[in-house]
């Protein structure tokens, strides 16, 4: 997109191009690739933010399993916590 913003800047600047049908040509594309880009931000930054929260999860397993490794509940304690990382992994 920016190598296709970059040709028609030269095709203006050689007069093969109408300056003003370019320019507002140039103002369509520029919009679109801003709204490609702000796109894959959104799309990086839910991608990150469930990392996150992914991480936090399995840290905070690890702990309660750690805590109550001999402990009678150490069972139904980790079938509970499978069953919470199930739901977490496929919810949205």
């Amino acid at each position: 997109m920016q190598e296709d913003i970059r040709c028609l800047r030269q095709d203006i600047e050689n007069l093969a191009v109408k300056r003003d049908v370019g320019v507002a040509r140039i103002a369509g594309m520029e919009k679109e690739l801003r709204s490609t880009i702000s796109q894959v931000e959104q799309f990086t930054n839910v991608k990150d933010r469930r990392g996150l929260m992914m991480a936090g999860a399995d840290q905070a397993f690890r702990e309660l399993m750690s805590i109550f490794k001999d402990d009678p509940i150490a069972g139904p304690l980790h079938d509970a916590s499978l069953s919470v990382w199930a739901k977490i992994q496929t919810s949205e």
